[in-house]
């Protein structure tokens, strides 16, 4: 049996991108009979607000979409929320702590600023961590541990791994390209990275959906995963929603959020006519649900490249901001 998800974060309002990822991944599993589970990102409490949990639970039923597992319907392999899988994290935690595969690291923000050497290739949007900490004595540690709490980062394997995709096909990469990576920070929060591995793993996930600018995030999954000793699933990293000017779309401008053009009186069946026109789904914008696309779904006819939010699309789902 197949399985995927939709993990969103609730840090704001479910905006046309975040709906527009949320109907792919729905329509991946009931395209082929599997089971869809829906669970809240809610790790980082700082940047989560638990109202906005019932609300995008509500906007995704609003558009035509359920859930097998999920908060409000439970499951087999809840708790469905992650800020109430704590216990799980540690106990991954401890697993790579014992296997050697951690190291403390107490460089400052400045430091890591000086410290980060040029970025590129996969990883090209971030600067690479030079290992700084990494080869520590356990006196230097001590020390420094004295000073400062320290984060706990993953010694990035120097080898090849391949990230499988459904859309862009087989790529491999060399995780250490992107340097050693956080898993627990400084203040205690466990890491998005490891913090997905766990979840998808303990819930049996096979197919995973989500946004291009999470491709980077693929090989570091894979690698906590072969060092859990558990099966990475296979990726599908869908194209980004952008406006006119291919800039990406943001919580924070928001018109182009599923609550405002509810609130302007754009109908569920528009904004998915919209989303399966960008998709690459449908030849023009016509009203429609997500279960009559159910038999058209076909991720070789999704668009590899960011789909942008043209004046038309923006008309008919009444967003009149610029971005």
């Amino acid at each position: 049996m197949r399985r995927g998800r939709f993990a969103p974060s609730p840090t704001g309002e479910l905006h046309i991108g975040n709906a527009f990822t949320a109907v792919m991944a729905w329509l991946q599993m009931r395209s082929v009979g599997g089971d869809f589970v829906l669970r809240i990102e809610d790790i980082d409490e700082a940047r989560c607000r638990s109202h906005y949990v019932a609300q995008v639970m509500e906007d995704l039923r609003w558009l035509g979409l359920d859930w097998d597992e999920g908060p409000d319907v439970g499951g087999a392999h809840g708790p469905y929320q992650q800020s109430a899988r704590l216990p799980e994290y540690e106990a991954a935690l401890h697993q790579l702590q014992v296997a050697g595969y951690l190291y403390p690291c107490f460089c400052s923000r400045a430091e890591l600023v000086q410290v980060a050497s040029a970025p590129h290739g996969l990883f090209a949007d971030e600067p690479r961590y030079s290992g700084r900490c990494r080869h520590l004595t356990e006196a230097q540690r001590g020390a420094r541990a004295q000073q400062k709490r320290p984060s706990l980062r993953f010694c990035a394997p120097d080898k090849e791994v391949v990230v499988l995709d459904r859309l862009i096909g087989e790529t491999r990469v060399n995780p250490l390209d992107g340097g050693d990576f956080i898993v627990r920070r400084a203040d205690g929060v466990f890491s998005y990275q490891l913090a997905v591995v766990v979840d998808d793993a303990a819930m049996e996930i096979t197919d995973v959906l989500r946004g291009a600018d999470l491709f980077s995030s693929a090989p570091r999954q894979i690698s906590l995963y072969q060092a859990l000793g558990r099966r990475p699933p296979t990726f599908t990293h869908v194209p980004l929603v952008v406006d006119a000017k291919g800039r990406r779309l943001s919580k924070r401008n928001r018109s182009s959020t599923v609550r405002a053009m509810r609130e302007s009186g754009v109908a569920a069946e528009e904004i998915v006519g919209v989303i399966s026109y960008l998709a690459g789904l449908s030849d023009s914008i016509r009203p429609t649900s997500p279960s009559e696309l159910v038999e058209r779904f076909d991720l070789t006819r999704l668009h590899k490249r960011p789909v942008q939010m043209d004046e038309l699309c923006m008309r008919r789902l009444k967003i009149y901001e610029t971005f």
